[in-house]
């Protein structure tokens, strides 16, 4: 038998207190080498004429024991704070064994009774971790502690080292300074904090105030292109604090009037994709990082609401006019629908017919591969984005469906329609896309078919609507 495939061999130190108890120690030592580990216990390896002080030493001492149990319950603890027989004598060895094992590793107390909430421990035990095993309800679970701390595999594994973020090493790395507002925010929302509502209102102020820092200033010898990506990749860390505290705000469901405060948010955003007042020579690309970010951060939003069947709240994002206090390229004032989220970056193009990628979409690809690290499935992504396209052919709202030229492949319905085979669930999901009745969706995806079909394009690409929202089986169940 290899060194790798014996087994542990354990010595357990407990007091002969009571009957009972002997009985209990002896069903642990039990349960234990069943569960593969070589118990040496005085019961079964202590014999007649065997000096047993000098037996207990060389347990406590011999190298190929690898843990020692120590079974302290009341009797045990008081024996070796006093040094009383031979609990007292075996509690002066192992005391010195604790203290000198820097790691901790060899030695554990084992509580099988309390009194009043209270573990019995000896005072050489000092502040370290016991396992509790006083507790029927809790035995199982604890035994399993004791199991694994005996074979060294903790439940928790502490992971490898992953390679340092790239975009911690980009010379446009950013830092919106949001990281104290974030943490107060999310805590005070799972906590269910009174000041829940201003601790969410502070940080998506921060977050819109701080956005400026995000601003492109063109290097002279490099292709403005290179600057956009990078200012991208720096965002994500903050792209991923905004969605991770969206998605606690959708799952606790406690904040009132919380899409008003995700409406201002978005609306906060929308000046940075023009330029400022002050600036009077710029070029139109200026502002593409803006407008990757921006219309990245209201897809993911609208696709939480979405995952967590938050519709109400989707609804009124959809429904609500953004106000633009000033636009200033154009001269434009007033309230606009949710497209304008979504501009055109045309570096992005550039950078493809630049560098030769040949991609059909580099926008899609960016979405694509950005979600990974994001916490949310990319097919989330693609539901919300075919929910944006759908409900603008409804209103009139152009929006274009990036992400959904990974839906040319063979995708089926999207979750939300593939539950709409219910009529009830269809009910609560309709108005999403500005319809009353399955007619109306038919009447909706006939503007996808013949000559004057409006279905987005990439070269040959395209992707089927009436297989995405599942037309045949749709409210055809209860």
């Amino acid at each position: 038998m290899s060194k790798i495939d014996q087994p542990p061999r354990l010595f357990i130190s407990y007091s002969w207190s009571t009957p009972d108890h002997q009985q209990w120690v002896l069903r642990l030592a039990t349960e234990l080498r069943e569960s593969g580990v070589d118990v040496i216990l005085d019961k079964w390896d202590l014999k007649e004429g065997h000096d047993s002080i000098g037996f207990m030493e060389s347990m406590v001492t011999d190298e190929s024991v690898t843990k020692v149990i120590i079974v302290s319950d009341k009797s045990y603890a008081t024996k070796a704070d006093v040094r009383a027989g031979g609990v007292g004598a075996e509690s002066q060895i192992i005391s010195a064994k604790v203290y000198e094992n820097a790691k901790q590793e060899k030695f554990v107390a084992v509580v099988p009774e309390k009194e009043d909430g209270k573990a019995w421990l000896p005072t050489f035990y000092g502040k370290r971790i016991y396992i509790d095993l006083s507790e029927a309800e809790n035995y199982a679970e604890n035994f399993e502690r004791l199991l694994r701390w005996i074979y060294d595999q903790p439940l928790f594994q502490k992971p490898e080292i992953g390679a340092r973020p790239a975009f911690l090493t980009e010379a446009s790395t950013v830092s919106l300074g949001t990281n104290t507002t974030h943490r107060r925010a999310l805590d005070a929302v799972k906590q269910g904090k009174p000041f829940a509502a201003g601790a969410v209102d502070e940080y998506f102020r921060a977050v819109s105030e701080s956005f400026e820092r995000l601003r492109i200033v063109r290097e002279s010898g490099r292709e403005f292109d290179d600057q956009v990506i990078e200012n991208i990749e720096a965002f994500i860390p903050y792209r991923n604090e905004i969605t991770q505290l969206l998605m606690v705000i959708a799952q606790y469901n406690s904040l009132p009037d919380i899409e008003l405060k995700v409406h201002r948010f978005l609306e906060a955003l929308l000046p940075f994709l023009d330029r400022p007042n002050h600036v009077n020579h710029y070029m139109e690309t200026d502002f593409d990082n803006f407008r990757f970010i921006i219309h990245e951060l209201f897809l993911y939003t609208i696709a939480i609401f979405l995952k967590y069947e938050r519709f109400e709240i989707v609804q009124i994002l959809l429904s609500s006019p953004y106000y633009i206090h000033e636009k200033v390229s154009y001269g434009q004032v007033g309230a606009f629908g949710y497209h304008v989220f979504r501009e055109y970056a045309r570096t992005l193009d550039h950078r493809n017919q630049r560098l030769g990628l040949g991609r059909l979409s580099l926008t899609a690809d960016l979405l694509k591969e950005r979600s990974q690290t994001s916490g949310l499935d990319f097919h989330q992504l693609m539901q919300a984005d075919f929910i944006l396209f759908l409900r603008g052919t409804q209103t009139g709202e152009r929006w274009f469906p990036d992400t959904l030229l990974y839906a040319s492949r063979s995708y089926g319905a999207f979750e939300i329609f593939a539950r709409s085979v219910s009529q009830k669930y269809f009910d609560s999901v309709k108005a999403l896309i500005s319809v009353e009745d399955k007619r109306e969706v038919g009447a909706l995806l006939l503007n996808f078919k013949g000559p004057q079909s409006q279905l987005p394009r990439w070269q040959f690409d395209t992707f089927n609507p009436e297989l995405l929202v599942g037309y045949e089986s749709l409210c055809t169940r209860n």
